[in-house]
């Protein structure tokens, strides 16, 4: 059975109404990146920073998967499919995909400040200021802000080395370290890039670019790869 690795971004969950900062000139829903992803913000502000996840959360319970994140899932018939996302919504697991790796964490869950390997699913209910974990350390997002390191990303690298086949879909490709995972795919691994935007993708061997929004090229590419 081939592999298929899938790299997602942003792009893929905008059709479902979830907005991105970077469409908008480094802004997210109307707040400086600075104050709201970085972990300078969190000590800043960390009000300010539970009641924006809270809002996003919330924005993550309403929307539901399109049609690029339920035709990711028909793969999984004929490959060994994994995704990994650099998403925090969990549209990839409502949409049907089994195997998924969040990069930058998940905004269902919360963390504790006192133990970064401590976390607890808090389905779509709020933190709050004096929430804490069961030493009484404050609960945060259990989302990898700037600024901090990204633990999940060896593990991608080492599933990304192991792909016939690579998909890239709605990542600018300018967040680093998710962005360097293309490299450690194999030079003769087959490579698929969605994105209705001029994505800076130089020198990357074997790379098909289907120049459409996710919903539209993810089920096009699917079904080529479906009836191979």
């Amino acid at each position: 059975m081939k592999k298929i690795v899938i790299l997602t971004g942003a792009g893929i969950s905008a059709e479902s109404g979830i907005s991105t900062f970077r469409d908008s000139d480094g802004l997210w829903e109307n707040y400086r990146v600075e104050e709201v992803a970085s972990i300078e913000g969190w000590y800043a502000n960390p009000k300010l920073m539970l009641d924006f996840y809270n809002e996003r959360r919330r924005q993550v319970e309403k929307v539901q998967p399109n049609a690029a994140h339920k035709a990711l899932a028909l793969l999984e018939q004929k490959y060994d499919v994994t995704v990994i996302t650099q998403n925090i919504d969990n549209l990839h697991e409502r949409g049907g995909s089994s195997k998924v790796i969040h990069l930058h964490g998940e905004i269902t869950k919360a963390q504790s400040t006192g133990d970064p390997f401590w976390t607890r699913d808090i389905g779509y209910n709020d933190l709050h200021i004096g929430d804490c974990d069961d030493h009484g350390y404050q609960l945060r997002p259990f989302i990898v802000w700037f600024g901090e390191a990204v633990p999940e990303i060896e593990r991608a690298a080492k599933i990304t080395t192991s792909a016939d086949i690579l998909i890239i879909i709605g990542t600018s490709l300018a967040v680093y370290p998710a962005a360097g995972l293309m490299n450690y795919a194999p030079q003769n691994c087959v490579k698929y890039l969605i994105d209705p935007k001029a994505v800076p993708a130089g020198g990357i061997a074997h790379l098909n670019i289907i120049r459409e929004k996710a919903g539209k090229g993810v089920p096009e590419l699917v079904d080529k790869l479906m009836n191979e």
